[in-house]
């Protein structure tokens, strides 16, 4: 059958106040663009006319301005799922006028094809090619959209022209099975191909195309600073002495590294140390620092989920397919953060904390425990099965008024029994076969600022008698401090005895 190929407008006019959409994106790479913003026009022009208009939005992560932006900014999102960075959605999701809830992504899937979300009405993806027998084609990224296709009512197609149709073939499609049939991941090696080229749906759901030239939105990285160095300086000296000790396999193992300036930061310090060998990474995203290196040699290969590159650095990749294309391979985030292939690899997971406690446990979401930033993403899926799980942060914030790690995390998204190393700019906390106690001294004494350090050891002489010496009266009183003063510096901490 023939492909329909019709407007952004006319697609938005198919959705209705209530249907459930699920977009295609992961980062802004791949994140469908005009349709959702001709859906938000119409949100505004119901909204004029005294009519609901909303919809529930699923995607694979964050997305790009065009979908939780303009989505946001019409007032026209009832849900949200399961991870986002844009500020006009963070502001609806923290006044609580939209029900946002935060999920792992490797679970997202999973949770669509078990109906968790309602029956999702419309998949919206963005496609480099599309044929009219159902063959999809994705753009810079996967994420949900295998799932979206499968499990929608319809599916509308942004077909893009930005990106090349020879992007075929850097795609490794699969939908498992759903329990109590389903076999393991056949991926034993980061280069492991298991699926298909290209999503393949019934041409009879393909209810429109629509015709783009767009770039995604990515937004370009900021240099690396002092701080951001040394922490990648860190980073690499320590799985260097990993390796050297005997920890690390002499061939060195996958990486897996977060989004972000940090995470690009300590993949260019991992790439410049000379007596760390070349690397493979199994991993979400697949960012700027990933791309110099394959042309150094030094990352040997990628499995990710997106392409979140700039458009310089995208634009370079499109010009030397037959260069990178061997080098990459882009998967459906139930596969790309799969546990059990984490676990199966042997993974190093650097992922970045918001905030962390003397006792090893890492807060990635909330500031203060109560305004979400982003959202956990895919850091648990990676940390929880690790061979050796890394959380890095700054030591300080907004100028030192902030101490990043402090007596009790506000708000926990990774337990002390997940996190096994804790790197500031300050030096490296090694938390393996160490009790509570002894936990809190290795990282004041390495990660945390030398402003606050004597600080928090006083906090610890306020309980000497406990396992996990905490004073519950006191536990958060940086935090308060902070709320009433505007800085964590100078806590005394008999205000909060009892």
């Amino acid at each position: 059958m023939a492909l329909n190929f019709i407007t952004a407008e006319e697609a938005a006019n198919y959705v209705q106040n209530g249907d459930v959409c699920a977009f295609s994106g992961f980062t802004p790479a791949g994140a469908a663009k005009v349709v959702p913003a001709a859906i938000a026009k119409k949100a505004i022009q119901e909204h004029e006319n005294g009519k609901e208009f909303k919809i529930g939005v699923i995607t694979g992560a964050s997305t790009g301005k065009s979908l939780d932006g303009e989505l946001a900014k019409a007032k026209a999102i009832s849900f949200r799922t399961p991870y986002q960075s844009n500020p006009d959605l963070r502001a609806l999701i923290n006044s609580g006028e939209v029900n946002y809830f935060d999920m792992h992504l490797s679970s997202v899937a999973n949770a669509m094809r078990a109906g968790v979300f309602g029956k999702i009405k419309f998949a919206i993806v963005e496609a480099c090619d599309v044929t009219p027998q159902g063959q999809i084609v994705p753009t810079s990224s996967v994420g949900i959209s295998p799932t979206a296709c499968s499990q929608a009512d319809y599916v509308i197609v942004e077909l893009n022209k930005y990106h090349p149709t020879c992007l075929r073939g850097i795609h490794d499609i699969m939908e498992p099975q759903d329990p109590p049939l389903r076999s393991e991941f056949p991926v034993y090696y980061p280069n492991d191909r298991i699926g298909s080229d290209v999503i393949k749906v019934d041409p009879k759901k393909i209810l429109g195309v629509v015709e783009t030239n767009l770039p995604d939105e990515t937004a370009g990285f900021d240099s690396v600073d002092e701080v951001t160095s040394k922490i990648g300086e860190n980073v690499a000296n320590f799985l260097l002495e990993q390796m050297k000790k005997g920890i690390i396999p002499s061939s060195f193992l996958p990486l897996q590294s977060g989004v972000g300036n940090i995470a690009n930061a300590v993949l260019f310090s991992l790439g410049k140390n000379p007596e760390i060998p070349n690397f493979t990474m199994y991993t979400e995203v697949i960012q700027d620092a990933v791309i110099d290196l394959m042309k150094e040699g030094r990352v040997k290969f990628a499995s990710g989920c997106s392409l979140t590159l700039s458009l310089e650095k995208l634009n370079e990749v499109y010009t030397n397919l037959d260069f990178f294309r061997p080098k990459i391979l882009l998967r459906p985030q139930e596969i790309s953060n799969n546990p059990e292939i984490a676990r199966r690899l042997g993974l190093i997971s650097i992922n970045t904390a918001l905030e962390a406690d003397i006792f090893g446990n890492v807060n990635s979401t909330h500031v203060l425990g109560q305004k979400m930033m982003n959202g956990i993403g895919g850091s648990g899926d990676f940390t929880r099965n690790a061979f050796i799980s890394i959380f890095t942060c700054p030591s300080t914030a907004k100028g030192g008024k902030i101490s990043t790690i402090v007596p009790m995390v506000s708000h926990l998204d990774h337990n002390e029994h997940s996190v096994q190393i804790l790197i500031t700019e300050w030096g490296v906390a090694d938390l393996r076969a160490k009790s509570p106690i002894q936990k809190a001294h290795e990282i004041i004494n390495n990660c945390v600022h030398p402003d606050y350090r004597e600080q928090l050891r006083e906090y610890l002489k306020l309980n000497q008698k406990a396992h996990t010496p905490h004073t519950l009266s006191a536990a958060f009183g940086m935090h308060m401090k902070f709320e009433k003063e505007g800085t964590m510096l100078g806590v005394n901490w008999n205000e909060y005895l009892r």
